[in-house]
């Protein structure tokens, strides 16, 4: 039994396995062509292997620290066969995937560190940033917590209605203004808004375009500071939105966020429309913060608690 088993059932494991059936089938069919026939691994199916990994959008630097661990464990094991090498990949799979602090406690039902639990939520136009807000306000309050809504993305009148459209159907709260009004005041307000009602969760939307990097951390810092005359030490956590199916322009993306705000973790979108699954390796590994939540379908029930267990496990599965 893996861990979706154990925390939300087989139905959300099923989900996991079919949003990634199309990296699966990329990737896997790549490995069998590269061992086809080979008894041992050698230069010729790490090669391969290389290829598999980056055309799943792995990333170049990430690969190369896969295969130098592969060729390791070649080297030191002298009669490593074709047949282990799944198990091994796997291994070292897992091995460049960071674990969130909580990771293996976490579900939507856990107890949240502080009341109300403040979330900023940041990303650029388009990655379903929207979207995983009204999934994540759906999550929680299915779980049973109170959950609002800030619409503090006022420079696009889309924005507030895409969220608002959420927050009905969901059933929760949002607080916005008119478009073009101070984003902070907007955060100000949500939370202070938040903390009168007692709730649980407080989800804010940011701004996804803005014009330069200083501007975007100046517009985010303004926000942080607003929120913290309210709660001293909030946002409780910055989720940065990647659209997975983008591949290496993810990465880009999150470089371009990591260098402006503190991002404490991430979630990648779009992974059942995609074959390039692997940036969720590239992303992870490469900024070291770890990957909270991955999205799998358009359903509510499509945000999924990310574990690197069973991220690998489908990922590597034939069965379905």
């Amino acid at each position: 039994m893996g861990f979706f088993d154990k925390l939300f059932g087989k139905k959300e494991k099923e989900s996991l396995d079919q949003g990634l059936q199309k990296t699966k089938e990329s990737f896997l069919s790549k490995i069998t062509k590269a061992v086809a026939g080979k008894s041992s691994v050698d230069d010729e199916v790490l090669d391969s292997l290389e290829e598999a990994l980056v055309t799943a959008d792995v990333g170049i630097e990430t690969t190369v620290q896969i295969i130098e661990r592969i060729e390791k464990r070649v080297s030191r094991d002298k009669y490593l066969n074709t047949s282990e090498l799944n198990n091994i990949l796997q291994d070292e799979i897992r091995a460049v995937l960071v674990d969130a602090p909580e990771s293996n406690s976490y579900s939507f039902q856990s107890d949240l560190p502080n009341k109300p639990y403040v979330i900023l939520v940041v990303g650029v136009n388009g990655v379903g940033k929207t979207t995983t807000i009204g999934k994540l306000a759906y999550n929680f309050k299915k779980a049973g917590k109170s959950v609002l809504l800030g619409a503090a993305d006022t420079f696009r009148a889309a924005a507030v209605d895409q969220l608002t459209i959420w927050s009905e159907r969901v059933g929760v709260p949002i607080v916005k203004q008119d478009m073009g009004s101070d984003p902070a005041a907007v955060a100000f307000d949500t939370v202070q808004s938040g903390v009168a009602r007692g709730t649980d969760v407080i989800i804010i939307d940011t701004a996804g375009r803005l014009h330069n990097k200083a501007h975007l951390m100046d517009e985010l810092g303004k926000i942080r500071r607003v929120i913290q005359k309210v709660i001293p030490n909030a946002p409780h956590e910055v989720l940065l939105v990647l659209d997975g199916s983008t591949g290496q322009n993810a990465l880009e993306q999150a470089k371009h966020f990591t260098a402006t705000t503190e991002v404490s973790a991430l979630a990648i979108t779009k992974l059942d429309g995609t074959a390039k699954g692997g940036v969720v390796l590239a992303i992870a590994n490469q900024f070291k913060i770890p990957v909270k939540f991955i999205g799998v379908g358009e359903k509510m029930e499509d945000l999924l608690v990310f574990d690197k267990h069973e991220f690998v496990d489908s990922l590597f599965s034939l069965n379905s």
